[in-house]
């Protein structure tokens, strides 16, 4: 068997381009850990003059377990149907 499954350490150890983290750690910082989706995507756009498609194509939004390796707690919620607020990441610090 040449393939083999992913794990979760294959995951928290995927690199990421510089400015998809600063994006992260800035807004982690100005939202006191609540990053809505929208203004990471906007603030990646503006630092790497990439299209929002390129963002997820590239799973660049993926840094949940990059950042629970890094000792925080990440949550992702996004609407579910007939929902309207905004999807975001939370960030708290691991007990």
């Amino acid at each position: 068997m040449a393939v083999k499954p992913i794990t979760p350490d294959d995951l928290a150890d995927r690199e990421f381009p510089d400015e998809v983290i600063e994006a992260f750690n800035e807004l982690i910082v100005e939202g006191a850990g609540r990053v809505v989706q929208r203004e990471v995507v906007d603030r990646i756009v503006s630092k790497m003059c990439v299209t929002d498609g390129e963002i997820f194509e590239k799973g660049w939004l993926n840094v949940e377990e990059t950042y629970r390796k890094a000792g925080w707690d990440v949550v992702y919620d996004k609407p579910g149907f007939n929902e309207t607020y905004r999807a975001f990441f939370m960030f708290t610090r691991k007990r």
